[in-house]
């Protein structure tokens, strides 16, 4: 199945990279969150942890990429998202932790829209039990409709989701305001 039921693994799954990224960012100046359905408690998601590495220092991008490098991470660039730069495991060098979890790496400035979005989507989902509920029936939904195909699931939340999420986040900026502002 493509979507698999939630687990507090996951809490731990993201604790244990997280553990291993901090090694190499000693000095700079960081925070790293779990974004993504897999830090919600209770959403049934893909097994797949989302990190945001979240950096106020414009000059210290380069620090933090030097740093995932030396533990087997390349930058794959922004992959068409303004200000979320995506790194990937290159293969070169193993991490029992890091090559056994799948994981989805991004490095964000503080003001980065997508981190906004990340971090308001995710609060909203871990505050309101509906649109939790909703948002994993919508997911099951679309996971049925692309037969557990990951390519087309992917193609069909892109078309399908981002409305939602887009009232959830205006839903959770009228409540809070951010940090990042």
């Amino acid at each position: 199945m493509l979507i698999e039921k939630y687990t507090s693994d996951w809490v731990k799954h993201f604790d244990d990279i997280k553990s291993q990224v901090e090694t190499v960012l000693n000095g700079l100046e960081f925070s790293i969150e779990h974004v993504g359905s897999t830090s919600v408690p209770n959403l049934d998601s893909k097994p797949i942890i989302d990190i945001d590495i979240i950096y106020s220092v414009k000059q210290d991008f380069e620090k933090i990429k030097q740093g995932l490098e030396k533990i087997g991470y390349y930058h794959n660039g922004n992959q068409g998202i303004e200000d979320r730069d995506v790194f990937k495991r290159n293969g070169k060098l193993t991490n029992e932790k890091l090559d056994i979890v799948k994981h989805h790496l991004y490095v964000c400035p503080i003001g980065s829209k997508a981190l906004e979005r990340h971090i308001l989507s995710r609060n909203f989902l871990r505050k309101n039990d509906w649109a939790r509920i909703k948002y994993q029936q919508i997911k099951y939904e679309l996971a049925e409709k692309a037969n557990q195909d990951k390519k087309v699931y992917a193609a069909l939340k892109e078309l399908n989701v981002n409305d939602f999420i887009d009232l959830i986040i205006e839903e959770e900026k009228d409540r809070t305001t951010s940090y990042w502002r």
